[in-house]
């Protein structure tokens, strides 16, 4: 009677043991937040004149005119759906990124975006360790807005144009296209007490955009001028803390 009540005793703390110790399972929603930096490796097309490389043109700068675009952080937040015990779909969102924009001369624009990105990731070890590294792959969907050219960016750009062709050229109507692009990632979860883990990831982000201004109040078409594409690339590096239901 005590040999059985003993083994019954033993088999319900390791049922209960092993029930805590699942860190994640099929049907959990995980939602983390915390802090998140997006590093830029951007490059650009040459700003062009019509078909005039607007730089190559200028005897004062005499080399192409491309941009650069600056590290920001801001808050992060994820949502994530274990569709299996090692198999999540996870939504990366954000509060605005805010971005300066630069060229050979300093500060040229300013802009912000939301890059929305969904992936699906896999856990490849068993999921009762409280250390769950994880890969994953997915779709990123990258808005722009409230873009705006530098007022000192804009009057440099007069001054040396029309010292270097004649007549001041006034760029204005700054315009990034939204951008499509593929994001990979690698992270880990760590629990660091029932439902609480220690989240850190890193991913990168394929962003490439359209980007358009006016010169003297003419639009950027075949015949004006425009920045054809700029890649911006970024890495994202995200540390959290993330609570599951």
């Amino acid at each position: 009677m005590k040999k059985n009540l003993i083994s019954t005793a033993i088999v319900s703390v390791l049922a209960l043991t092993g029930a805590s110790a699942m860190a994640h399972e099929a049907g959990d929603i995980l939602v983390r937040g915390g802090l998140t930096s997006v590093a830029p490796d951007a490059s650009s097309s040459p700003i062009l004149a019509g078909s005039l490389d607007l730089g190559q043109a200028l005897p004062s700068i005499g080399s192409s005119l491309t941009v650069d675009v600056d590290n920001n952080t801001q808050i992060g937040l994820n949502l994530a759906y274990f569709i299996t015990d090692n198999i999540n779909i996870e939504l990366l969102a954000a509060t605005p990124f805010s971005h300066d924009i630069e060229f050979a001369a300093g500060k040229l624009a300013s802009t912000k975006h939301l890059p929305p990105s969904v992936t699906a990731n896999y856990f490849f070890l068993d999921p009762s360790s409280k250390f769950q590294p994880y890969v994953g792959a997915g779709i990123n969907y990258t808005i722009f807005f409230d873009e705006k050219f530098d007022q000192d960016a804009v009057a440099t750009i007069e001054t040396v144009t029309a010292g270097d062709l004649g007549a001041a050229a006034t760029v204005s109507n700054l315009d990034l296209d939204a951008s499509f692009g593929l994001t990979v990632q690698a992270g880990f979860d760590y629990e660091l007490s029932e439902g609480m883990y220690l989240n850190a990831s890193v991913r990168y982000i394929d962003i490439e955009t359209e980007a358009s201004f006016d010169i003297a109040g003419v639009p950027s078409v075949a015949t004006t001028g425009s920045i054809e594409t700029v890649d911006i690339n970024p890495m994202v590096y995200t540390i959290s803390i993330g609570y599951k239901f």
